[in-house]
C-alpha cells in the first residue's frame, strides 16, 4: 500500500502579506486551520508543515504539529517541499498551500486517489468550475483546460478557452497538488521554463517538459488567503457554515 504524507509549505516573508501563516481568522492562525483541515483528510498517513521560520515552528508545534526546518532560499514551495520529501519514506507527497483554510478534508482525498487509481499519473490537481463571473478576469484565480481523460492541456491567469460564442465552460484551479515522491525530486531539477515564467505558473514547468498532469474535479470550493482583506471573506464563510450547523 502507498503511503501518502501531505507538507504545508509555510513562510514568514509573504510580499503582500508578511507573517501570513500567523494571523489570525476568527481567532485562529491561519496555518493552523490548514493544519487541522488537513488532519481530518483519510487517506493522509501523516501530516507535516515545512519552514523557515522560528516563529511559525513554535506556534505549529505548540499545536501538537510535527515541523520541519528547510532553507529559507528556496524560491517556490515545491522546493521546499522536495527538501523535505528527500528524507520522507513514502510514496506520494501531497503539496498543500497553507493559505487555504477552507480546504475540505474529501478534496484532499480525491487528489490522492487519483494517484491510487492510476500509477501511470506522477502528479495531480485539483479544479471546479468557475461559477463566479468575476473570477473570470481576475488574474489570481487560475484557469485550467484538459483534455477528454482530464489531463491537463495549459493553466493561465487569462480566461481560456476563449468564449467565441459564450458557450464554454471554465474551470478554476486550486494550487494543490499531489506528487510520486520521485517526480517531486526530478521537477525541482528541471530548469524553470519559457511559459512557466512569462504566465508565473510553475505547474506549466511540467508541462513544457512533456508530463502529464491529472485535472481531478471538485464541486466543493475554497478561498485562498493572498492578503489581509481576504480574511474578512474567509470569515464570512465560516460564520455561514457555523448557522448552517
Amino acid at each position: 500500500m502507498s503511503k501518502v504524507i501531505g507538507v504545508i509549505p509555510a513562510r514568514w516573508a509573504s510580499t503582500r502579506f508578511p507573517g501570513k501563516p500567523l494571523a489570525l481568522i476568527a481567532g485562529k492562525p491561519l496555518l493552523r486551520r490548514v493544519y487541522e483541515q488537513c488532519l481530518k483528510a483519510q487517506k493522509l498517513d501523516h501530516v507535516l508543515i515545512a519552514t523557515d521560520d522560528q516563529k511559525i515552528r513554535v506556534a505549529a508545534e505548540s499545536w501538537g504539529a510535527e515541523v520541519v526546518m528547510t532553507s529559507p532560499k528556496h524560491p517556490t514551495g515545491s522546493d521546499r517541499l522536495a527538501e523535505v520529501a528527500k528524507n520522507l519514506k513514502c510514496d506520494v507527497v501531497v503539496n498543500i498551500q497553507g493559505d487555504e483554510p477552507l480546504i475540505k478534508p474529501s478534496m484532499i482525498d480525491s487528489l490522492i486517489q487519483s494517484l491510487l487509481d492510476d500509477k501511470t499519473v506522477v502528479v495531480s490537481t485539483l479544479a471546479r468550475k468557475i461559477v463566479e463571473a468575476a473570477d473570470l478576469d481576475n488574474p489570481n484565480v487560475v484557469k485550467v483546460v484538459f483534455d477528454q481523460n482530464n489531463r491537463a492541456l495549459y493553466f493561465s491567469r487569462f480566461c481560456i478557452p476563449f468564449e467565441r460564442e459564450k458557450k464554454a465552460d471554465h474551470f478554476k484551479h486550486f494550487g494543490i497538488y499531489a506528487y510520486r515522491r520521485l517526480f517531486l525530486l526530478k521537477f525541482v531539477q528541471m530548469k524553470p521554463s519559457r511559459i512557466e515564467e512569462i504566465e508565473k505558473l510553475e505547474q506549466l514547468r511540467v508541462l513544457e517538459n512533456g508530463y502529464g498532469i491529472k485535472v481531478v474535479l471538485t464541486q466543493s470550493d475554497s478561498i485562498g488567503v493572498d492578503v489581509p482583506e481576504d480574511i474578512t471573506r474567509v470569515e464570512q464563510v465560516l460564520r455561514k457554515t457555523k448557522l448552517k450547523k
